[in-house]
């Protein structure tokens, strides 16, 4: 475990990364991955953007959760969105120029 991570859960008064409740736990690993790593990897980023988008659609999905806690949220989920959106953009246009040569190809 990083250094950093080690004191925090001393500072919070937490044995283990086991006692931590599962959404705790998700954001723990992720830093522990990206604390861990040299470079990151496009790959890197497309899963830390795809659990962030998770935790957010389990939060507003709890009903214990505020709606102003809720549309706090809004901003975070459009900015990981967008990154998930430009990381597969090449994807989305080859798929959409296979689409348009096939139409043309029929």
């Amino acid at each position: 475990m990083h250094n950093l991570l080690n004191k925090l859960l001393k500072k919070r008064g937490i044995e283990d990364a086991v006692d931590l409740s599962a959404e705790e736990r998700t954001i723990f690993t992720n830093w522990e991955t990206v604390l861990g790593k040299e470079k990151m990897t496009l790959e890197d980023v497309e899963m830390f953007c795809q659990s962030q988008i998770s935790i957010i659609k389990q939060k507003w999905s709890d009903y214990n959760v505020s709606q102003s806690k809720k549309s706090e949220l809004i901003p975070y989920f459009t900015v990981y969105n967008a990154l998930l959106g430009a990381i597969n953009s090449p994807q989305v246009a080859r798929a959409a120029l296979e689409t348009q040569l096939i139409e043309m190809i029929k």
